[in-house]
């Protein structure tokens, strides 16, 4: 079994702390708000759905501590919690999906006065981790169902079981596959500047012992060059309404390779993802992060102290690069706004 990303128990919530992979499994108590903007911001926790599911709980430990039995003031001290977490990450919609769902869960019971309020939002955080586990594994069912005997499947970044709750989104075809007895075997981005490709993804794999091979980000078009992959499966921070998606740096490059050697790119996200407020990929709020990240990677300088630097932490791949979205109720195709809108009644 994958090891949880998230947890409640005994009245904290508990993370594994990414940033400490692959040299240390640590798990981080959280226990109040700013702790868990902290870890988001910090990326302590990451990937959209495991981001939404801390936002979450950060909502819940900003209100437990609220004294009175005053529900206007409640409320308000819920929407400020609430604005604050939001501020953490701006592009991984699943945050704000999340935030959103725990405030109607509260408005959805009118005559609770603020104690039982703190239970209902705690209640809805914590079944956001049932229901991601389940979510996860019917990605993975769909997934799996592209995946033939023998193929080998590149992804970049990670949108592995620490991207979420616990089985992932574009892993989880990968470990259903296995489940199955294919043999697969997997390319892994490296994925510059933060690495989460090789400290995370490259991790996972060993640990559920799948066959995989780390390569630098600038290694994926050659790799596809050579025939060496059959297939592409990628996470999602943020999916628009016209299919464009918005995913870790370095994303759109590996699609843009894929359609030139005739590689199938896939999208693996919950249908949470999909953002219908959001027309296309160019009114996405793309991430800016620390410089520092790039000039000091890790604590090394690598470049000259007062160079400029462009950080994004996202790009967005057009819809046109990609094959098909894979999500709990199935695998969305194109043409995407019109199968979107199809699909998402539905869940």
């Amino acid at each position: 079994m994958p090891v949880p990303t998230i947890q409640w128990k005994d009245g904290d919530v508990y993370i594994i702390d990414q940033t400490k992979l692959p040299l240390e499994k640590k798990f981080l108590k959280i226990s109040t708000k700013e702790e868990m903007w902290d870890a988001i911001k910090m990326l302590k926790v990451r990937g959209a759905p495991a981001i939404g599911i801390a936002a979450a709980f950060g909502v819940y430990l900003g209100v437990r501590d609220f004294i009175g039995k005053n529900r206007e003031d409640f409320v308000r001290t819920m929407n400020a919690v609430s604005s604050y977490i939001e501020s953490s990450r701006p592009t991984a919609v699943n945050l704000f999906w999340a935030v959103t769902r725990i405030k109607k869960a509260a408005s959805d019971h009118p005559e609770l006065g603020p104690e039982k309020l703190k239970d209902v939002i705690l209640h809805e955080a914590i079944e956001m981790i049932d229901e991601d586990n389940r979510v996860c594994r019917a990605i993975g069912e769909h997934g799996a169902a592209l995946i033939e005997d023998g193929f080998s499947i590149l992804t970049h970044c990670n949108a592995g079981g620490l991207a979420t709750a616990m089985y992932g989104t574009a892993l989880s075809p990968i470990y259903r596959a296995k489940e199955l007895g294919l043999r697969i075997h997997v390319y892994v981005d490296e994925t510059r500047p933060l690495l989460q490709g090789s400290r995370i993804t490259a991790w996972e794999l060993v640990e559920a012992d799948v066959p995989a091979t780390l390569i630098t980000d600038n290694m994926a078009a050659f790799v596809m060059y050579q025939r060496r992959v059959n297939m592409v499966i990628v996470g999602a921070d943020r999916i628009a309404a016209n299919g464009d998606t918005a995913n870790k740096i370095g994303t759109l490059g590996v699609a843009v390779c894929a359609r030139e050697f005739e590689i199938p790119f896939y999208i693996a996200a919950p249908l949470s993802t999909i953002d219908m407020h959001t027309p296309s990929g160019a009114e996405i709020p793309i991430e800016q992060r620390n410089p520092d990240e790039i000039r000091k990677g890790f604590g090394k300088q690598t470049a000259p102290s007062d160079v400029q630097v462009y950080n994004p932490a996202f790009d967005v791949t057009p819809a046109r690069y990609i094959a098909g979205i894979i999500t709990e109720k199935g695998i969305i195709r194109p043409p995407y706004p019109k199968n979107i809108l199809r699909i998402l009644p539905a869940s």
